[in-house]
């Protein structure tokens, strides 16, 4: 497996891994309708903002992307398709995503996760920064924010 930059082209492919990766937590399709636009990564969002695939052979396995803001980075996407979980690839987006930021002289990686996904970012170093109100359907809902220093 190999990080790669991602091209603008790729932005179809990274938006169906994005959908293809929030689906494996079982969500309601509605809920999944609802996050299409959170979900969608377009050509110009790619231009703008550092933007990795996993890349295993010719397929695109995983994503991150980052959006720099000074001292801060944010991760706004890390994505990785259900087949190639728990493989490693999530663990080497991150650390892409940690070195990128760090060169664009980042010193905090902020990230806002879906619950599910907050045990990997805690494992990859992050800590609890707080939390933010995500309900669906009048159900109660949180997502964590999470922080990593970096240096």
């Amino acid at each position: 497996m190999r990080i790669e930059a991602s091209r603008p082209a790729d932005a179809p492919a990274l938006t169906r891994i994005a959908h293809e990766a929030k689906r494996h937590w079982g969500y309601p399709e509605r809920w999944i309708r609802r996050w299409r636009a959170q979900l969608t990564v377009t050509a110009a969002y790619v231009r703008a903002n550092p933007t990795y695939g996993a890349v295993e052979g010719r397929e695109i396995v995983g994503f991150c992307a980052l959006r720099l803001d000074g001292d801060r980075a944010h991760v706004d996407h890390l994505w990785v398709i259900p087949a190639a979980m728990g493989r490693g690839v999530g663990r080497r987006l991150f650390r892409r995503c940690e070195e990128r930021a760090a060169r664009a002289g980042a010193s905090r990686l902020c990230i806002e996760s879906d619950p599910n996904a907050e045990g990997f970012y805690l494992a990859m170093g992050a800590v609890a920064a707080g939390r933010k109100a995500a309900p669906m359907d009048g159900r109660r809902r949180y997502l964590p924010l999470l922080e990593k220093r970096l240096g």
